[in-house]
């Protein structure tokens, strides 16, 4: 497929998780392909970066832009998650955490947002089941998540005249490293394993495969009625 051929596409986070198989499943379509993440891609070109940073964002897109030429499809995926009730949580984590899951996307519409006029692209973020309902011990994701679809709806509404998209999906439970690694450090990793598939209406837990296919589908022209939804 070339779906996205000549297309310029940033995915934050992209280095793994769902991020990696945005990338993967960008790249099989034809896109031009960069992450950014605090690690290196072995895999695609990247941009190094930590979003606790508040001056990444302007930088990656500067960056881009000097390089391609042009901007097409902005993918907000990176994000960081601090356990803690309020009581337990110190004012660093609150901020650390809005900063990376917000602030940072905000950032990169902002910065970004001249060049998907030109282009008529199309920005998709990566938002949570905890952005609508809330896990224990999570007031500060559930709070940056809650808020990253609220910035989805307003951009759709501020920028659908000039042609550009936005929307959010917001995955349940994912089989990334990170949480197979979780499931299979507990004591009996097959009754969790069944307890948190039992949670979702399919009866099982998602793959990173599965979110990268919708994130591609809100991206391209086939929804291209379609904005401000998550």
């Amino acid at each position: 497929m070339t779906q996205f051929e000549d297309k310029v596409v940033l995915i934050t986070g992209g280095r793994s998780g769902i991020g990696a198989a945005c990338a993967d499943t960008f790249a099989t379509a034809g896109a031009t392909v960069i992450t950014a993440q605090r690690q290196k891609d072995k895999n695609f070109e990247y941009i190094e970066v930590d979003f606790l940073d508040s001056s990444a964002p302007k930088k990656i897109i500067e960056t881009i832009i000097e390089k391609h030429g042009r901007l097409d499809v902005l993918i907000n995926n990176a994000g960081m998650m601090i356990e803690g009730t309020v009581l337990e949580s110190s004012e660093e984590d609150w901020a650390s955490t809005i900063q990376v899951n917000l602030t940072a996307p905000f950032l990169l519409i902002k910065h970004a947002m001249p060049h998907l006029i030109k282009s008529t692209g199309s920005i998709v973020n990566i938002g949570s089941i905890e952005g609508l309902g809330s896990n224990p011990r999570h007031p500060a994701y559930c709070a940056s998540k809650a808020g990253l679809h609220g910035l989805t709806r307003a951009v759709a509404i501020d920028h659908s005249p000039d042609g550009v998209r936005c929307n959010a999906v917001a995955p349940g439970w994912i089989d990334t490293d990170l949480n197979v690694a979780f499931i299979e450090s507990l004591g009996d990793p097959d009754e969790f394993r069944e307890r948190i598939g039992s949670i979702h209406p399919v009866g099982r837990t998602g793959k990173p495969e599965e979110i990268a296919s919708l994130v591609k589908w809100l991206a391209s022209d086939e929804a291209s009625f379609v904005t401000g939804q998550i």
